[in-house]
């Protein structure tokens, strides 16, 4: 009796360890398979020449994979704005995952109408090409009326690049987090990408200047209920002191400050910007 025990206590080891091993093939082949294609994507020819150019600074292929993006995701992308990373993530997901594209709202009364006509040109865009957007699902934001996203608890993962300084000027970033952690499903991910402080930066400053420290974007986060899971360095650039006449819109490519010292800033380049990945327990 007790070698029979044994011997299906082995197989039962045996047959766990075979299935953990093929789960992490089928993880490995996946998560490759998904740089293969952002690779493509963001070098592709439905991208402007000025947006391909920016790949340098945004390092997208490099913090998608840190993100976890795999092909078969329901990925939301929080205000794309004109849609960088929506020509990246779209062709990405279309095929095998989900891509929610949660813009500016149009109907909600506090949008100004340069976010709405912002908006209607990206979704314009997206109407232009629906070979590489045709299975987007366009959502809104605005706090407080419009706050789903995406259906609860559906989201493997839910991105945000750059615009946690807008919503601490609104005075509802934390009910963006709020409605962020609400899409997110048990086990998933939040990724953030924003303008990085120095540490102690009061909250006037961060509002002023583009830039937040870490520690409030953690904040913010952990009120939610996210809890952080990891931290990357591929955005950071040491060029950048953050100390700029006109903020974070003092560097490329908004060149605020126009012809001058212009040579100096496009040396500095895009922002240091923190890269954080957060999970739902």
């Amino acid at each position: 009796m007790k070698t029979i025990r044994l011997s299906l206590a082995a197989g039962l080891i045996s047959l766990l360890t075979a299935s953990y091993t093929l789960a992490d093939t089928q993880n490995s082949t996946n998560i490759k398979l998904t740089a293969k294609t952002v690779e493509q994507a963001m070098n592709a020819d439905h991208r402007s020449p000025n947006n391909i150019a920016r790949n340098q600074y945004r390092h997208p292929a490099d913090t998608l994979a840190f993100f976890g993006l795999k092909a078969d995701m329901t990925v939301v992308e929080i205000w794309p704005g004109g849609g960088w990373y929506s020509e990246i993530l779209a062709p990405v997901l279309k095929d095998h995952g989900q891509y929610y594209a949660a813009g500016f709202s149009l109907i909600a009364e506090r949008t100004p109408d340069w976010r709405k006509n912002y908006q209607r040109k990206f979704e314009e865009k997206l109407k232009q090409n629906p070979e590489v957007y045709g299975k987007t699902i366009v959502t809104d934001l605005s706090i407080p009326e419009r706050t789903e996203i995406a259906p609860a608890g559906t989201a493997d993962l839910v991105l945000t690049f750059r615009n946690v300084h807008n919503w601490m000027k609104g005075e509802y970033a934390q009910d963006v987090f709020d409605a962020m952690f609400k899409a997110v499903k048990h086990g998933g991910y939040l990724g953030v990408i924003e303008h990085r402080a120095k540490p102690g930066t009061s909250l006037e400053d961060m509002i002023t200047s583009g830039y937040v420290t870490e520690a409030h974007v953690i904040k913010l986060a952990n009120a939610a209920g996210f809890k952080l899971d990891a931290k990357s360095e591929v955005n950071a650039n040491a060029k950048d002191s953050s100390q700029h006449p006109k903020g974070v819109w003092t560097l490329p490519p908004s060149l605020r400050l126009g012809e001058k010292d212009q040579a100096k800033y496009l040396a500095i380049g895009e922002s240091d910007r923190m890269t954080l990945r957060f999970i739902k327990p």
